[in-house]
């Protein structure tokens, strides 16, 4: 029985990180179609699909919100100016965002900025939230990065080796 668990348990990773696989490289494949400040919004919604959320910001520009987590490693925003062309296409978990992340910070701040965590946790009696997410730097293996919210602000953020990716 114990050798059944750990075969669907393994198989179940094998098709997790299978699916994330596949889908990053679809989105590098889309990526490419889009080009910024010629690409029209049915073009992005033809390559991307629906946004999971859709933001309109103050000068009437949308920005479209493509979230790859809990299984893929990134997460997209594209902006549709008011003429309806895509003048911003971008992956938002990388270092220079997460070096954003600052003591202080809001929860909604740090997600306009990262989108939609891989998980979140919270911890009742400490009045704590942990937001993760799964990320991958250039030539390594994935990572984790997390940020801590006391009372509704940013109090640390860390980076992890990612479990799933080591095996474990």
């Amino acid at each position: 029985m114990g050798m059944v668990l750990a075969k669907c348990g393994t198989v179940r990773w094998w098709t997790a990180l299978l699916a994330a696989a596949l889908l990053w490289g679809c989105d590098a494949q889309r990526v490419e179609k889009l080009e910024e400040g010629v690409a029209t919004e049915a073009q992005v919604r033809q390559q991307f699909g629906e946004p999971a959320n859709v933001v309109t910001l103050p000068d009437g520009s949308r920005t479209f919100e493509y979230p790859r987590q809990p299984e893929g490693w990134t997460n997209y925003a594209i902006t549709i100016d008011t003429h309806g062309k895509m003048s911003a296409l971008r992956q938002l978990l990388n270092e220079d965002n997460f070096a954003k992340v600052l003591p202080g910070l809001s929860g909604m701040q740090v997600r306009a900025m990262l989108g939609r965590p891989a998980t979140q946790q919270r911890f009742e009696l400490k009045n704590e939230d942990l937001l993760t997410w799964r990320f991958k730097p250039a030539g390594q293996g994935s990572k984790l990065f997390s940020v801590t919210f006391v009372s509704g602000k940013v109090t640390a953020t860390a980076v992890a080796e990612d479990p799933r990716d080591s095996g474990h």
